[in-house]
Parts: C-alpha cells; sequence; structure tokens
C-alpha cells in the first residue's frame, strides 16, 4: 500500500519507567485503569536544561524525579486480547521520583579545560552519578555489580618475552616426547619379553602333556597284555596319572595368572603417571589386552579344577 504526499511520517514511540513513591503510584494506576480524558491535567513531567532532573506533579503535588540509565535494556509490550502481545519499544531510562528530594537542584559548575583527557574524565564521572545498580524488580537488586563484569582492558607483551615463553614451551614439549618414546620402548619390550616366555612355556607344557600322554598308553598296552583280570587296577592307575597331569597343568596355570596380574598392575601404575592424551590410550588398549588373558586363563582353571573334582569323586 503506496503513501500518499500528503500522509504524516510515522514517529517511534519513546518509552520510560516513572518510579513513583507508594501513595502516588496508585494514584495515578487507578487513574490510567478508569480511562480518564483528564490524565493529562492530573499528571505532568518537566523536566530541567541538564536533562536528567525534573519534577513530575500528581494531582499538582511536586515531586523531584531523576533519570537514570538501567543496567540493560529492556522491551515494553502490549496487548488487545491478553493473548498476542507485540513489542512496542526499547526502554533503557528510568525517571525515578521522591517526596523529599531538591525540586531545583544546584548546577555543576562549567570548568573548560584544554585537556581532552580531563574533560572526558569529567564527563565519565559524571554519568556514573546516574547508573542505576538494580533491575526493575527485587531478585536483581545490585545486578550491575553481580552479573555485568568490567570490560577487560588489552594487555601488550613485549615479543622478546613471547619469543622466550615459545621456546620454552617447545624445549619442555621435546622433553616430554621424549620420555614418552622411552616409556613407549620399556614396555614393548616388556611385552616383547613376556610374549616369548609364553611362547616358550606352552612349548614345554605341550612336551610334558605328549610324554604323559605317551606313558598312559604304554601302560594301558602293558595291563591289558599281562591280565584282563587286573582291568579295575589299571583303570585306578590311569585315573591317578590323569589326576596327576591336570594338577600339574593347574599349578603352571597358577603360575602364568601370577605372572599376568603383575604386569596388569605394572600397566595401570604406569598409566597413572602418563599425562600424554594418545600415549594413554595406546597404553589403555594393551592394559585391556591384559585384563582379557587373565580371565581367559581363570576360566581355564575353573574348568580343570572342576574336572579333578569330578575324578577325585569317582
Amino acid at each position: 500500500m503506496s503513501k500518499g504526499k500528503d500522509d504524516a511520517p510515522h514517529e517511534l514511540e519513546s518509552q520510560f519507567v516513572l518510579r513513583l513513591p507508594p501513595e502516588y503510584a496508585s494514584t495515578v494506576r487507578r487513574a490510567v485503569q478508569s480511562g480518564n480524558v483528564n490524565l493529562k491535567d492530573r499528571l505532568t513531567i518537566e523536566l530541567h536544561a541538564d536533562g536528567r532532573h525534573g519534577i513530575v506533579r500528581v494531582d499538582r503535588v511536586p515531586l523531584a524525579a531523576k533519570l537514570v540509565d538501567l543496567p540493560c535494556i529492556i522491551e515494553s509490550l502490549k496487548t488487545i486480547d491478553k493473548k498476542t502481545f507485540y513489542k512496542t519499544a526499547d526502554i533503557c531510562q528510568m525517571l525515578v521520583c521522591t517526596v523529599d528530594g531538591d525540586l531545583y537542584p544546584p548546577l555543576e559548575e562549567q570548568t573548560v579545560s584544554t585537556d581532552p583527557k580531563a574533560n572526558k574524565k569529567k564527563d565519565k564521572d559524571r554519568e556514573k552519578k546516574f547508573i542505576w545498580n538494580h533491575g526493575i524488580t527485587l531478585p536483581l537488586k545490585n545486578v550491575r555489580k553481580r552479573r555485568f563484569r568490567k570490560t577487560a582492558k588489552k594487555k601488550y607483551i613485549e615479543s622478546p618475552d613471547v619469543e622466550k615463553e615459545v621456546k620454552r614451551l617447545l624445549s619442555t614439549d621435546a622433553e616430554a616426547v621424549s620420555v614418552q618414546h622411552d616409556e613407549l620402548r620399556e614396555i614393548f619390550n616388556d611385552i616383547s619379553s613376556s610374549s616369548e616366555d609364553e611362547d616358550e612355556r606352552d612349548h614345554h607344557d605341550d612336551e610334558d602333556l605328549n610324554i604323559m600322554d605317551t606313558e598312559d598308553d604304554l601302560e594301558r598296552q602293558l595291563q591289558e597284555k599281562l591280565n584282563e583280570s587286573d582291568g579295575q587296577q589299571q583303570e585306578n592307575e590311569g585315573s591317578n596319572q590323569i589326576v596327576m597331569g591336570i594338577q600339574k597343568q593347574i599349578d603352571n596355570l597358577k603360575s602364568k595368572l601370577q605372572e599376568t596380574q603383575d604386569r596388569r598392575k605394572r600397566q595401570e601404575d604406569l598409566i597413572m603417571k602418563v599425562e600424554n592424551v594418545a600415549l594413554k590410550t595406546r597404553l589403555q588398549a594393551v592394559l585391556d589386552e591384559f585384563k582379557q588373558q587373565e580371565e581367559r586363563e581363570k576360566q581355564q582353571m575353573t574348568s580343570l579344577q572342576e574336572q579333578l573334582e569330578s575324578l577325585m569323586e569317582k
């Protein structure tokens, strides 16, 4: 929809918060709610030349007024049906009225200085007098000091100091990497040596089992050929040999389990000392393998013990 040349331009709505003493606030509230057309005659606002002080009259009773800056911008909304709300303006100032204040405060002396920094500092100090530290509700008392920090100032560091600090960090990092490599080398040596010991131990265990099986077969054949009537005695001797073999395997597993638990304990202590995240992840993977090996050995020992108990019952 196009506007004609004679249409007046729209004016932006300017708003502020008006804070009155309780008895005068109730009077103004009743007048607004009643919809009286003479509200302009009952409530008048007059600002002085400095733009920060003024006089507010409620039913011709003068009140001293001071215009202050709120800690932050708040929004005002209006509604017609109490369901849909429309934003009307941003509010950043509040007019505080008091009964015992000065209606005409003394004007500050205007001193002209040639130093721009001094003039800027003076203007800043003057504006501080009109800064409101609280919100418009009770929970926001001293909100400016509690929630809004001061602006951080930029700090400039001399370049030689920066270069010195960078060199120190690089040297520290290099030392940490060398230490981590030494720790890794020691860990991998322990792992390789332990794996070789396990292979050798498994080889000896296999030989012992093969020898035991061969002796069992020979004894069983001899007993069958000598006398078939001694079958019960042969069965008892074979059971004794099997019991001895199982007991030997249990002893070997106990020693292997003890070594695995010791290695796991050393690995956990080493992880506690390492700070590098990548190295700690690799060490944790090795620790998980030790835990899985320990669990397998425990299961094997439990199975052998159950077999031994069943043979002993027979």
